[in-house]
């Protein structure tokens, strides 16, 4: 019969007669007929010794129930692969999941409502794999309730010893490769979870920002004047960060812009020309005169006053970056803070200040500011600035800003030392885009460009974590080098093998001795004074090199895999972290086809969300009315499209499924 109660729940228009096809009681009956005839098993009997069709499954994060975009996904899977076995083709489908990495992590802190800090990392590991394992458990169950037909038996794991040892080998290969390397650079950094995060694992949503206008002094007024004033000389900046202004060493000016330095009274400000007067205006400044011109190029030779006293002599840079579509055309430039601000640096040898923990807490480098948050300490910041007479004006703006995919917190861009994958070694950037525009069948076309320009303009890859769950990255501190890290690919590959064996948790349950390769030295120094360290591999790696642990091992096939298929939001994630490096090892994409589909939206086209009580379970739909009516649902749906559901929709599918069975 209908659920009553689900028909209150979602409001559905009230019903009088059953479903007589009885879905939510027989299909579980159909299915447990099959397993026990073991019909997947049969199928792949009859298939054998066919031309293959690999959909190679992109590994779901084994930290909840489905949900309704999850049931879109294998639901649009499995009718592809039942129709190219149709077609004649053994198509095979091993489904997987991933198993290590924040997502996990942050899921089970919260149950165990506790911190990073105050757990022990090898307890921690050992309740994660349980906590994933569960919930293997419990999605496997949910999946094959949607009529999916696989080897659920045997998925692949990516916590498993064997998939783990691919995950290490592939590491080794990029190393000798020359593709990993480490250094100091401003990475996504979430304060709340302590770690790195990698760009796939930012989102964007609105935030308020304080939108603040600061007077730098100029400490060469000489080489302003055409003569003598008498009068302070100010660089103007614009900012939404105030809390980075700590960290300033330099302002960048675009070296084709004219700028003029006005006279408004008691001071000159130095402001790009066509942005001047609007910017005074909002100042309520109406008169001013122009007291001299210089273009960008010439003012390299002007030097000012840090605002907080924290470094001497800082001075006027060139960058093409700078634009006059708002703010005052000069950039505050923080190196320690943000990706083009560090590559400035790097090209004039500016110094990289850094007095902010991983906690997101100044430390003493911050002066009077040390023990504050950074994102609370704006107020006394702009108060400061006030209080010395170098804040011009302030403002409140709504924008978007980057946020952590796992805690939902904002996120800062913090300069750490850490392990990255070099994106333009070997000319990798171009061969990714060959690979991208004339090896991929891109579904729909409009894929090809969005993934292209995600690869152009990506940076390199940040691979460590400072996390517990994961399969660590196998790095040795050399005293004999000076403390320095490095990664060898012998001690990789020795730890692989161990690996495969007793699984990742023997990093850190074993001396160095019993990991690293008999008679092992430093290369560089001769020496085997080592240390351990304990940085994590980005989880996007683990299920990015899939293609070697699955297709190629587990299903003993020649990569590529003839699709994958996933949301559009894996064209920034997935689909990258697979191409790169298989294209950086084998010199190929790991896939000949590319199929993404939409979000599920709900009737009024808004994302689903708790907050708007719009949220509709695939287990509810299937408790009411059969698992049939939601693969009817996602094979009448637009799929490359954003596919929508409500009460009135799954009513409307209810009815034409009656409409097809009678």
């Amino acid at each position: 019969m209908f659920d009553t109660n689900y028909q209150k729940t979602l409001n559905l228009p009230k019903t009088d007669f059953p479903m007589k096809a009885n879905l939510s009681q027989r299909e579980p009956e159909l299915l447990k007929k099959w397993e026990q005839g073991k019909l997947y098993q049969e199928i792949r009997k009859k298939s054998k010794g066919k031309k293959t069709f690999i959909l190679h499954d992109g590994p779901p994060y084994a930290n909840g129930h489905i949900h309704i975009g999850h049931a879109l996904n294998k639901i649009l899977k499995d009718i592809i692969v039942k129709f190219k076995t149709m077609e004649g083709y053994d198509s095979p489908y091993l489904p997987g999941w991933d198993c290590h990495g924040l997502p996990i992590e942050h899921q089970l802190f919260k149950e165990l409502k506790t911190h990073k800090s105050q757990v022990a990392c090898g307890d921690f590991r050992k309740k994660a794999h349980q906590y994933a394992m569960k919930y293997v458990g419990i999605q496997r169950e949910e999946f094959k309730r949607l009529g999916v037909f696989g080897d659920w038996d045997n998925p692949y794991l990516t916590l498993t010893p064997e998939y783990e040892y691919w995950i290490l080998k592939s590491l080794a290969a990029l190393n000798q490769k020359g593709y990993i390397d480490r250094g100091l650079k401003p990475v996504n950094w979430c304060f709340e979870c302590e770690t790195a995060l990698a760009e796939a694992e930012v989102e964007y949503e609105d935030h308020t920002s304080s939108s603040v206008y600061v007077k730098f002094k100029v400490t060469n007024p000489e080489y302003v004047w055409t003569r003598p004033s008498g009068k302070d000389v100010f660089l103007l900046i614009w900012t939404t960060t105030p809390w980075t202004l700590l960290a300033n060493v330099a302002v960048a000016v675009n070296p084709l812009f004219t700028y003029h330095a006005l006279d408004v009274g008691n001071e000159i400000f130095i402001i790009e020309k066509n942005l001047a007067p609007s910017l005074l205006a909002k100042a309520g400044i109406g008169e001013f005169h122009i007291f001299n011109k210089f273009v960008g190029d010439q003012m390299t030779g002007i030097r000012y006053a840090h605002p907080f006293g924290i470094l001497d002599n800082c001075k006027v840079v060139t960058a093409d970056y700078v634009t006059r579509e708002d703010g005052t055309g000069l950039v505050h430039t923080a190196p320690g803070h943000g990706q083009e601000d560090f590559k400035t640096g790097l090209k004039y040898g500016l110094k990289v200040l850094m007095p902010v923990n991983g906690r997101g807490i100044y430390t003493k480098e911050a002066g009077k500011f040390e023990g504050q948050h950074v994102l609370k300490a704006d107020e006394e910041i702009i108060k400061d600035l006030d209080q010395h007479g170098l804040l011009f004006t302030q403002e409140n703006i709504q924008h978007t800003y980057p946020h952590c995919w796992r805690c939902h917190n904002p996120i800062i861009f913090r300069a750490t030392e850490q392990w990255f994958l070099k994106i333009d070694h070997q000319n990798l950037r171009d061969r990714l885009k060959e690979a991208i525009k004339t090896r991929v069948q891109w579904i729909p076309p409009s894929g090809q460009e969005r993934i292209l320009g995600m690869v152009e303009g990506r940076p390199d890859w940040c691979l460590s974590r400072q996390r517990y769950w994961g399969v660590p990255i196998p790095a040795l501190v050399c005293q004999g080098c000076g403390g320095k890290h490095r990664l060898f690919t012998e001690v990789i590959e020795s730890l692989a093998e161990i690996v495969r064996g007793q699984g990742s948790d023997s990093w850190f349950q074993k001396d160095l001795p019993e990991i690293l390769p008999q008679g092992f030295v430093c290369p560089q120094c001769r020496q085997n004074n080592f240390s351990k360290t304990f940085d994590i591999l980005d989880v996007w790696f683990d299920s990015g090199v899939s293609w070697q642990a699955v297709v190629k091992s587990l299903l003993n096939l020649k990569s590529p895999a003839d699709l994958y298929l996933e949301g559009s939001d894996q064209h920034r994630g997935w689909f990258q972290s697979s191409l790169i490096p298989s294209v950086a090892i084998d010199g190929r994409a790991p896939f000949a086809g590319v199929l993404t589909h939409g979000f599920v939206v709900d009737g009024g086209g808004r994302k689903m969300s708790k907050s708007l009580g719009n949220v509709i379970s695939p287990q509810d739909l299937i408790q009411s009315h059969g698992a049939e009516i939601l693969r009817l649902w996602v094979a009448a749906s637009d799929y490359p499209e954003d596919i929508r559901i409500s009460p009135e929709i799954v009513e409307r599918l209810v009815d034409a499924y009656r409409k097809i069975r009678n």
